[in-house]
């Protein structure tokens, strides 16, 4: 079944979602002091395309440099990709069929906004901890 999604969500709208994420990670690594953000950009590219089995959870690693981040990333990138999602899953959800695909894209949300301090696992690796983001 997560093929078949993987499938569909691709064809309507991983990949335009994914071409974004890769335009800002582009965009990022033109300054020498925003590359942490386009490498930020290109891992959540990768999720975009093919984001069902996976989950995001919190590194625990992650700090203050990353809350940092996360406030410079949500003004001038993260704002934008959000509502990337927002429109794309409320054309999703017009359709019975493309509702659970509207439904992950909302998901997808909060990682566009803050993705510092984040990790992409297959979602069986997660085990039986509650993860923040499952698809």
């Amino acid at each position: 079944m997560r093929t078949l999604l993987n499938i569909i969500w691709l064809v309507l709208c991983g990949f335009w979602m994914a071409i974004a994420y890769v335009v800002a990670g582009i965009i990022c690594c033109i300054f020498i002091i925003t590359i942490p953000f386009g490498i930020a950009s290109f891992r959540i590219a990768g999720f975009a395309l093919w984001p069902f089995g996976r989950t995001i959870v919190q590194d625990s690693r992650s700090g203050a440099p990353s809350m940092i981040g996360n406030v410079i990333w949500f003004v001038f990138a993260g704002i934008w990709l959000a509502i990337g999602h927002l429109t794309t899953g409320l054309a999703l959800c017009v359709t019975i069929i493309g509702i659970p695909l509207g439904i992950g894209s909302f998901k997808m949300i909060p990682v566009s906004l803050v993705p510092l301090g984040k990790m992409i696992v297959p979602t069986a690796a997660v085990g039986g901890r509650t993860a923040e983001i499952t698809f």
